[in-house]
């Protein structure tokens, strides 16, 4: 948990010296750590085992942001590309396989 928050939320990034901003920086960077696993959690399918890891969900975030930017600057049909075999692939590219 404290890897995943220092390399993906910022736990570690702080610069503050006053203990009550230290500790608000400390709440809201493990927080986001777990929303984002709560949110996981919730996507997940019944079937397989959960395992959770920080750098795919980001990846997978950005994966659908950036398919999202694609298919409105390209004017494409979202749900013909959305219901095509090959975008959960494009969905989970660069996402460590668990």
């Amino acid at each position: 948990m404290f890897r995943d928050s220092k390399q993906f939320t910022g736990l570690a990034d702080c610069q503050a010296r006053d203990l009550t901003k230290l500790d608000f920086h400390f709440n809201a960077s493990l927080t986001a750590l777990n929303l984002a696993k709560w949110d996981a959690i919730q996507q997940h399918d019944s079937d397989t085992d959960f395992v959770f890891s920080m750098a795919s969900y980001k990846r997978r975030g950005f994966n659908s942001h950036l398919l999202e930017r694609f298919i409105s600057k390209l004017d494409l049909e979202p749900t013909l590309i959305k219901s095509h075999p090959n975008y959960s692939s494009l969905y989970d590219y660069g996402a460590i396989a668990a």
